[in-house]
């Protein structure tokens, strides 16, 4: 079985090598208006089936609020050729173990 997450800790080592994933938030706007990863691409997930040619090549990482959306968006891009890893546990996972300045919601 393909592994579809990865924890916060291990995104925060990817984000500092030579080759970052890209970042996609499949939240509402108005939750990614309240806060977001730095240079995180928002598709909601309701849409992403219908924009997957607005993702740029190379690895990608999904998240969302606690990880439920983020990973049904994985699945989704797997099943069209275009693996993604969701964050575990969310940007709240993220916020209370790597960036406890991001505000919660």
């Amino acid at each position: 079985m393909t592994q579809l997450e990865i924890t916060p800790e291990d995104l925060a080592k990817k984000l500092k090598s030579s080759s970052p994933p890209h970042l996609l938030d499949v939240r509402q706007p108005e939750e990614f208006a309240l806060t977001s990863l730095a240079g995180a691409q928002l598709i909601p997930l309701g849409e992403l089936s219908s924009r997957l040619g607005e993702l740029p090549p190379g690895d990608l990482v999904v998240y969302c609020h606690h990880g439920g959306r983020s990973l049904q968006a994985a699945a989704l891009l797997a099943a069209q050729g275009r693996p993604a890893l969701s964050l575990r546990g969310g940007i709240d996972a993220w916020a209370r173990l790597i960036d406890p300045n991001l505000p919660r919601y």
